[in-house]
């Protein structure tokens, strides 16, 4: 593994001890899976590979043609483009600095030349995915993902040798790095990073789905401040699982994976363990497991035996260190869950002076209920540019959100709403609130996940500009040429698209609505014109 030697301190006794360093690890897969080419870092490409990876456009068979991932609802993930005839660099111009490179792909920043948006735009190499369907899976699984910390997959680009995964720009470097240069966190700055990370646990889980590799280096840190939202990346070992059905691949790195992971018996609770090594080397700044070799770290995570002696962890609490010593519990069934930790004593003592103090936006409820007389392609409108706008035009309703969420499960009950609204001094409860809320969860699934909250409560003035405007409509207009067909209402809207909204009636009942040239399609102009007005149907001025 190519370990760094260990520094020296003194420790309790004044004896020398080693003082073990954080490395980076990669990770293995061992078992009926191939590595993933969507594990980080990526490459540059060798070779071309004729095959095409998703499904061709009806509207072109130029080996430019663009095209990306499948409709599941009328959700986040029905609006990253199924069909795509335009070129990546249509649509953004790349840095010719690269921010990442690997095995498999390379990663460099993109501007997108509608919005002036910085993109983080990851190039993977076709030759290199041997295993197509899993590939899909892979890229699916990223898709459905609705979660204020986990990383957004806003388009999928591809062409004869490539496929392009455009997602959110990180700037603010890897909590890896951040480690390195800190050595170890104060136990409150520690908590806010494991609230975090617990909370998008419990959201993957509600969703059967993994992660497997869960380490400093998957977390990025969107940007440079103290604050700063940390969102987890990689998710090339997750898999979706079954309770009761244990995984049997051996899939993860050294440092983190499960006793459980090494026999090849596993479930989800391998995540919980993982976060237990994170909390640990969070504190002190090294792993609890080390070795000189990975043999010597997996033959120590197979004895699962740990210590907090040195002088980093004679100012560390004891409710940390319990924490810690549930989640690294060798008994996966006897092991501290996500929901659990973001009960326990030690994560509500180090949150006190870091809850949300904020107040409701005035105008929340009052585009909520107006989001509910809204027609269907301004609400997938407003799908679309929730996704795209950026984390500082959104930050406040991202905190509501989350102050909201009190089962830190990434979605929103009508009982959490409820009682988010009186907590924030909104002692009258809409009477009506269950039927609004019913409206706003488009993908029917019970609760208001991440992006339907933001695109039924955000401010007019957000999604009225010209630019985001263009943005939604490029998204809509599936063979570029300039105008929205009734063809298209349907690939989005309609009955035949999976989780279908509308019928054909419907579809030409709102057609009329906004075609205001009686023309058959939809222009900018009078997609725009449908942007700006209220629900009323008053201009907004």
């Amino acid at each position: 593994m190519g370990n760094k030697p260990p520094k020296v301190f003194k420790g309790p006794e004044n004896e020398n001890r080693i003082r073990p360093q954080i490395i980076r690890g990669n990770a293995t897969v061992v078992g009926d899976e191939e590595s993933s080419v969507l594990q980080s870092p990526f490459a540059s490409n060798k070779s071309a590979h004729e095959g095409r990876y998703f499904a061709k456009s009806n509207n072109s068979t130029n080996h430019k043609n663009y095209t990306s991932m499948s409709c599941e609802s009328f959700s986040k993930s029905n609006f990253i483009v199924e069909q795509h005839i335009r070129c990546l660099t249509d649509d953004y111009t790349l840095d010719d600095k690269k921010l990442g490179q690997g095995t498999y792909g390379s990663v460099c920043a993109g501007k997108n030349n509608g919005t002036g948006m910085m993109r983080a735009i990851k190039t993977i190499s076709k030759e290199h995915v041997k295993n197509v369907d899993k590939f899909q899976r892979e890229i699916a699984i990223m898709k459905s993902l609705d979660h204020p910390n986990i990383i957004k997959l806003h388009e999928v680009y591809e062409d004869r040798n490539n496929i392009y995964l455009v997602m959110e720009l990180c700037e603010g470097g890897e909590l890896f790095d951040l480690i390195i240069a800190n050595g170890h966190f104060s136990e409150v700055d520690a908590c806010v990073l494991m609230k975090q990370l617990f909370s998008a646990i419990c959201y993957l889980h509600a969703k059967n789905i993994m992660h497997r590799d869960l380490k400093p280096e998957n977390f990025l840190l969107l940007n440079r401040s103290r604050d700063s939202p940390m969102k987890i990346i990689d998710f090339g070992l997750s898999c979706r699982f079954k309770a009761g059905v244990p995984s049997t691949t051996k899939a993860g790195t050294p440092y983190y994976v499960s006793p459980q992971v090494l026999k090849g018996n596993y479930d989800h609770t391998c995540d919980y363990w993982s976060s237990g090594v994170i909390m640990y080397i969070l504190l002190c700044g090294y792993p609890p497991f080390y070795g000189e070799t990975d043999a010597e770290i997996l033959d120590k995570v197979r004895a699962g035996s740990f210590h907090f002696i040195g002088p980093e962890w004679r100012g560390i609490s004891e409710e940390a260190k319990d924490l810690i010593r549930k989640l690294l519990n060798k008994n996966p069934k006897q092991r501290c869950t996500a929901e659990q930790a973001l009960q326990h004593e030690w994560v509500e003592k180090m949150s006190r002076n870091h809850t949300f103090t904020g107040e409701i936006p005035d105008n929340l409820i009052s585009n909520l209920k107006g989001y509910t007389s809204l027609n269907k392609l301004k609400k997938a409108a407003l799908t679309i540019i929730a996704q795209h706008l950026s984390e500082t035009e959104i930050h406040n309703l991202r905190d509501v959100f989350i102050a909201m969420d009190s089962d830190h499960n990434g979605t929103l009950s009508v009982k959490e709403f409820q009682e988010g609204l009186k907590r924030f001094g909104w002692d009258e409860v809409l009477s009506d609130l269950d039927k609004i809320l019913k409206d706003v969860n488009s993908d029917k699934s019970g609760e208001i996940n991440y992006t339907e909250f933001l695109a039924a409560s955000m401010d007019t003035r957000l999604y009225i500009r010209e630019d985001i405007c263009r943005e939604a409509f490029r998204i809509f207009d599936l063979d570029a040429d300039g105008k929205i067909s009734q063809q298209e209402l349907l690939q989005f809207l309609g009955e035949k698209s999976i989780g279908g909204i509308i019928g054909k009636d419907g579809i030409d009942a709102l057609m009329q609505q906004v075609d205001l040239d009686g023309d058959g399609k939809i222009d900018f102009e009078e997609f725009m014109h449908m942007m700006k007005l209220k629900p009323e149907g008053v201009a907004v001025t």
